[in-house]
């Protein structure tokens, strides 16, 4: 694995940290393939519950390195989107852990997480209309779905930043810590997830992911493909022996 990004496992829980710290953590062509790769090989590993990503030397993501834009890279691969990641997110849930900016395709790179521990230091936005760009990471799809309609409308149409503070009281963080403390929070949420059935909880994750599409009256049946895998499992009867003896549950991922 290459150096731009570092990759730890801990107790189920899979860290990947952005390290271009002398970038802001900016992504280019080699952090995309690297992201990539990682969630990849992630979603192959059964004993991996929840994947957290943060950003090296107290950013999480400036957005797409112009250094490399200028040479000819791009930060984005076909099909997989920004940093590799923000068209296609993995079936693993991530959770960010973000310190200090997350902004233009770092804040994109949020979007696509499923939850989100931020400090209090935190900076979030799109600020591509300032440079004559369209936010096409994500942010025009996503960020309306997180936060209030108008709301999203004036952070894209104007490309200006908020706080950490402000975007847990929009609903756009989970948890919200003092400087320096977002990822030892994201790694207890992640613990949290990391204790149950990993099955059900990928299954849940794209049932919620995939919701929005369906029609009212056929969702509910449209479920059920999605958690007859996990309710077929070796985890669901060994969640049940767990109950039964009181201990806690040995997953295995089958």
């Amino acid at each position: 694995m290459t150096d731009c990004l570092l990759t730890e496992y801990r107790n189920g829980v899979a860290v990947l940290t952005i390290n271009r710290p002398e970038v802001r953590n900016a992504a280019d062509r080699a952090l995309a393939e690297a992201l990539a790769a990682a969630l990849d090989e992630i979603d192959e590993r059964p004993e991996i519950g929840v994947i957290v990503l943060t950003g090296a030397g107290g950013t999480f993501c400036s957005g797409m390195d112009l250094k490399a834009f200028l040479r000819g890279e791009r930060a984005s691969l076909p099909g997989r989107g920004f940093a590799g990641m923000t068209a296609r997110p993995p079936r693993t849930p991530v959770i960010a852990a973000v310190e200090g900016a997350a902004v233009a395709g770092g804040c994109e790179l949020v979007l696509a997480c499923d939850m989100v521990v931020a400090a209090e230091n935190a900076k979030f936005g799109v600020p591509e209309v300032k440079r004559g760009l369209v936010a096409v990471g994500g942010a025009l799809l996503r960020l309306p779905q997180r936060i209030p309609y108008q709301i999203a409308m004036e952070l894209i149409l104007t490309g200006e930043l908020i706080d950490g503070k402000r975007a847990h009281e929009l609903g756009l963080v989970n948890r919200l810590t003092p400087a320096g403390g977002a990822l030892d929070e994201a790694l207890k949420l992640a613990a949290a997830v990391a204790a149950n059935g990993p099955l059900a909880v990928q299954a849940s994750k794209e049932i919620m992911r995939s919701a929005p599409s369906w029609q009212a009256d056929e969702a509910y049946d449209a479920q059920m493909p999605i958690a007859r895998a996990a309710f077929d499992s070796e985890d669901a009867k060994e969640g049940a022996r767990a109950f039964a003896e009181k201990r806690a549950p040995v997953w295995t991922g089958r």
